[in-house]
């Protein structure tokens, strides 16, 4: 009777072989992208196979002993060439797990599966002392990859396909073979849930020692979260750089000594303050000259929606209420009112200078407004009402694009008074009225403009508030809400997500999804007819009374 030889490999090992290979069988670029990165959007897979071809496919398994392992893959229909020691990955699991080098052995096993393709097979010896790493990298699949090749690269078209690769994956290390003259960059997505497709390999012919610097540095978990931890500092720079009026002098000033002479600065913590700010994109250095970089452009204080008082704002009182954000997150109440006595708008209006200062700061966001009169046809209207509309921006915008609208602002009086400025070229089209939204709104329009304000206030409040508007709007009327909508799949990239946390901090209220308001409208009696995007990750939102 012949002795049935024991299995040396589990059968999770084996299943992960037999379906990498039937994966590369189909030879199919964007299938295997799709396997390897499911996370990436179909036009972004699609740009990326056009340009690369797949390799291989890497796994790690567990066999007892190297003793019969070809002869057992051999009979699941795999063929194995020779084995040859690995030291890469030998070196990582020593490292990771805190294993002596002389411990551990790993061989690596090569089946072809097409002329262009192959499985490589890495096999560490498991006795049961080290169990406990096979049980955590078959969780964890931290060398699984999938290797794709980038046969005619240059440095545009791999930072094209960096730059894409990572909106779904975060670099993971690589580096640079000089015997194949070839760049390697790894990816790891590292929020997914199969450990089987977790991992990104790219094979790049040539050497690109910059972008392969940058890859690395952004391979850090630690580095990348310290570049996070320091945005206070940012924020401080800039700020700084705004209260000496830096960003103006620069304009027309470049030389360090005259600078620190305008500025009323020490030279040589002005020289560093101008390195930092370099390093965030809004100053260009050029040996010893200094100047605006686009972004820096913004933060002069004579160009229009100009960004300085806003990084006043943000580097003054809004920065100490940020300082207090865990008693925010505690209580569910503002920490601006903690900090200062009194809530934001009351505290505000208290100060003639701060309120001044941040009604310029909102002129900053106008932006958003551009694109208003673009989305909704004002055409057959004949009065817009702007429920406070602050300094007549909004309006401004909507009677310029349709000359025979005429336009109402409703606020408190010292808003305004800032607004008579704003609205002078079509002051005849125009009568400002003083008033508190919570208790009425004019009564006379066919277009109601409610911008900005939900989001500062709780669910409660804004019932009330589009309460109010559906007593006093006539029949038919229309409400135009304009405020950045939280993304329901968790698009952390959206605007509104830090918005959420400042409204939190500052006022009470929050940024809500599309949803949240759809159920505000209804509960007060309007319909959400639909929405538009707007710049700065704004929605006008269109609701009809019932």
């Amino acid at each position: 009777m012949t002795a049935t030889a024991t299995p040396v490999l589990a059968a999770a090992d084996i299943s992960r072989i037999t379906s990498a290979i039937a994966l590369l069988s189909a030879n199919d670029t964007e299938s295997v992208l799709a396997a390897a990165v499911p996370s990436l959007e179909e036009d972004d897979r699609a740009a990326v196979a056009a340009h690369v071809t797949v390799d291989h496919v890497a796994l790690l398994i567990f066999p007892e002993t190297l003793d019969g392992l070809a002869e057992e893959l051999a009979a699941h229909g795999v063929q194995v060439g020779e084995m040859t020691p690995s030291v890469v990955v030998r070196e990582r699991l020593s490292s990771r797990y805190g294993v002596p080098l002389h411990d551990l052995q790993v061989r690596i096993l090569r089946t072809p599966v097409t002329d262009r393709t192959e499985v490589e097979i890495f096999a560490m010896v498991t006795p049961p002392e080290l169990a406990h790493i096979a049980e955590d990298e078959r969780a964890h699949g931290r060398e699984n990859h999938f290797a794709l090749a980038v046969p005619c690269a240059d440095s545009a078209l791999l930072r094209g396909l960096r730059a894409i690769i990572t909106t779904a994956m975060r670099p993971d290390g690589g580096g640079y073979n000089g015997y194949e003259n070839s760049t390697v960059l790894y990816f790891r997505d590292a929020h997914g849930t199969d450990p089987a497709f977790r991992r990104l390999e790219l094979i790049c012919a040539g050497q690109f020692t910059r972008l392969l610097a940058t890859h690395l540095r952004e391979s850090c978990a630690g580095s990348e979260l310290l570049r996070l931890m320091t945005g206070a500092w940012a924020t401080q720079a800039i700020a700084t750089g705004a209260e000496l009026r830096l960003f103006d002098h620069l304009a027309s000033v470049g030389d360090l000594p005259e600078l620190a002479t305008v500025t009323g600065s020490d030279p040589q913590s002005l020289v560093r303050l101008l390195r930092y700010l370099t390093s965030l994109g809004i100053v260009h250095t050029s040996g010893a000259h200094y100047g605006l970089t686009e972004l820096g452009e913004l933060l002069r204080s004579d160009v229009a929606s100009s960004m300085r008082p806003l990084a006043l704002m943000y580097g003054g009182p809004f920065y100490q209420s940020f300082a207090a954000l865990i008693e925010s997150v505690r209580s569910g109440g503002e920490s601006y009112a903690k900090v200062f006595g009194s809530h934001h708008f009351q505290h505000m209006a208290a100060d003639p200078e701060l309120a001044e200062l941040f009604h310029q700061s909102m002129a900053a966001s106008n932006a958003m407004f551009a694109g208003v009169p673009r989305v909704y046809d004002f055409s057959a209207a004949r009065t817009v009402v702007d429920v406070a509309g602050g300094n007549g921006e909004l309006l401004s915008r909507v009677l310029r694009a349709n000359p025979t609208v005429h336009g109402v602002l409703m606020d408190r009086p010292h808003a305004l008074t800032v607004a008579q400025n704003r609205l002078a070229d079509v002051a005849d089209r125009v009568t400002l009225v003083p008033g508190d939204f919570t208790e009425a709104v004019p009564h006379s329009g066919d277009v109601y403009l409610l911008s900005r304000v939900l989001h500062d206030w709780d669910d409660s409040q804004c019932r009330t508030i589009l309460a109010t508007c559906a007593q006093n709007m006539p029949a038919g009327a229309e409400l135009l809400v304009i405020e950045r909508l939280l993304p329901s799949s968790g698009d952390a990239a959206s605007l509104a997500v830090p918005w959420d946390i400042h409204m939190l901090c500052n006022t009470g209220g929050r940024e809500r999804t599309e949803s949240d308001y759809r159920d505000l409208l209804a509960d007060t009696g309007f319909d959400l007819v639909e929405t538009h995007p707007l710049p700065l990750d704004a929605h006008l939102i269109r609701a009809r009374l019932r």
